[in-house]
């Protein structure tokens, strides 16, 4: 570009700036992010197009009477956004876009088996979770943002130096202090250096599979189970067996012979809200696995990952309680309560474990972020987090009473009578397989029975989540092919 046509361009956008109405004052927008928004809508709108010069610092901090330090702040953000670029000692000029995707726009799915890829796959594209009875998570409106805004937030105000280091690898000590204070509430005894921190229950179940589980050994899981770790340990060459798991815990006869057979190496559980079934493991059962544990020498891992949607009030038997963190290895996670984006979780284990898997996790990714860890930390010091889970209850107890009505009315059976959880597991006398896909083709997400079983057979139950099945669309969808089915 010649001196002449650059110096024309920025003429061009003196006088686009000029004729611009000034900045619209926002409770809700800081002055640099107002005047990013100005630039990022006149750029959108060709008012000032590719090649040109935006006006200078000076200039447009004069013309907007505002200080150089935000012009300069929110023209660094539109570098960094991708609207402009930065020419030493020239300025900053538009720069050329490649076209983006709409916002929303859905995104075509594949045709494909139905498998546990295709319903992770399924749940990460859901839009509508109306339509999304098989989703694994809470919609964000039964959420509470505020309380991560409000976090960030108190982050913000703190100095940025303390961002820039490396965490500590066993997670950020003072909210491994607070969960010391949350496992004492479940009479479960962990001190600091028992905590790990993890990227939520999948990295701790990985840490774990790569600590102990080598090809050819044996690992137990409940049938049916959180379909996730059985592929997961699949690829450290386990051979993964189920046990059948009844109204109060696993089939503890059919457990016994296979743990003669096979001498596994793990049994890995829900001991309360078990997913996909939400019931509780009894006391007597509790402690026979203990007594099993011990006996036949493998550990239990205990995914509490449902612990804060538990009332206290309800009897919950927790194995690493009885055990003390012995041959219990104990995870949790606030992803079903805060967010499923926070990806923090943590394991509770004894010391000499605790040492061995944070080196396995030093091994595989270093350290956790710790601003991730930071944030959970604020909120559970806050004080709203508890009221925030009660009224999470509250919500969860009268979805789950309206969603047993509707679908007994549709003729399906409930595993049990649990009054607790976010999940109903129900038989619908039909090959659930058929009907997830057939959902599929008319935007309905469901999770059918045979993803929460090892063999992955064909299956007639089907889990529901009480806060995203109460759509009457979906309702009739599924009522017409259970009928077809029939």
């Amino acid at each position: 570009m010649t001196d002449l046509q650059s110096a024309a361009r920025t003429a061009s956008a003196v006088e686009a700036t000029a004729h611009m109405p000034d900045l619209v004052p926002s409770e809700q927008m800081t002055l640099v992010e107002q005047v990013t928004q100005w630039a990022r809508l006149r750029i959108d709108e060709r008012v000032f197009r590719v090649g040109m010069r935006m006006p200078s610092i000076r200039q447009l901090a004069a013309d907007k009477g505002i200080s150089r330090f935000t012009v300069v702040e929110a023209y660094e953000r539109l570098v960094a956004q991708g609207y402009l670029e930065s020419r030493r000692g020239s300025g900053f000029y538009v720069r050329a876009r490649s076209a983006l995707p709409a916002e929303h726009a859905p995104v075509a799915m594949p045709a494909s088996s139905i498998d546990v890829a295709w319903l992770l796959r399924s749940m990460f594209h859901s839009a509508e979770s109306a339509k999304a009875p098989g989703m694994g998570f809470l919609p964000n409106d039964w959420l509470d943002g505020g309380l991560i805004t409000q976090a960030l937030r108190a982050l913000g105000r703190q100095n940025g130096n303390q961002f820039l280091v490396s965490g500590t690898p066993q997670g950020f000590l003072p909210l491994r202090q607070q969960l010391q204070l949350h496992l004492s509430e479940l009479e479960i005894g962990a001190a600091p250096e028992q905590l790990v921190m993890t990227t939520g229950i999948t990295q701790a179940l990985d840490l774990i599979a790569r600590l102990y589980v080598r090809p050819g050994d044996t690992v137990l899981v409940t049938d049916p189970a959180w379909f996730l770790m059985f592929g997961r340990f699949a690829s450290q060459g386990a051979q993964v067996v189920g046990i059948p798991f009844l109204p109060d815990g696993p089939d503890l006869e059919a457990l016994e012979r296979t743990v003669q057979l096979t001498r596994p190496r793990l049994l890995v559980l829900n001991s309360v809200l078990h997913n996909p079934t939400g019931v509780c493991v009894s006391p007597a059962k509790a402690f026979q696995l203990l007594k099993l544990a011990e006996q036949y020498d493998f550990l239990l891992v205990e995914d509490d990952i449902y612990c804060d949607l538990c009332p206290p009030a309800m009897p919950a038997t927790r194995l690493a309680s009885l055990d003390q963190l012995r041959r219990v290895i104990y995870l949790g996670s606030f992803s079903k309560t805060l967010a499923a984006n926070l990806r923090v979780g943590f394991i509770a284990c004894h010391p000499e474990v605790a040492k061995a898997l944070t080196d396995t996790k030093l091994l595989v990714g270093l350290a956790t972020p710790e601003v991730n860890e930071r944030v959970l930390y604020k909120v559970l010091t806050e004080g709203h987090y508890r009221k925030h889970v009660e009224r999470m209850r509250g919500q969860l107890d009268r979805a789950r009473d309206d969603t047993r009505r509707r679908l007994e009315r549709l003729g399906l059976r409930m595993f049990s009578s649990q009054s607790a959880g976010m999940y109903l597991w129900a038989d619908t006398g039909s090959d659930t397989n058929t009907i997830a896909a057939a959902g599929h083709e008319h935007g309905y997400l469901f999770a059918p029975g045979s993803l929460f079983s090892p063999a992955q057979m064909p299956s007639g139950w089907m889990r529901f989540n009480v806060a995203t099945s109460s759509d009457p669309g979906m309702l009739r969808f599924l009522a017409g092919q259970l009928e077809r089915l029939a």
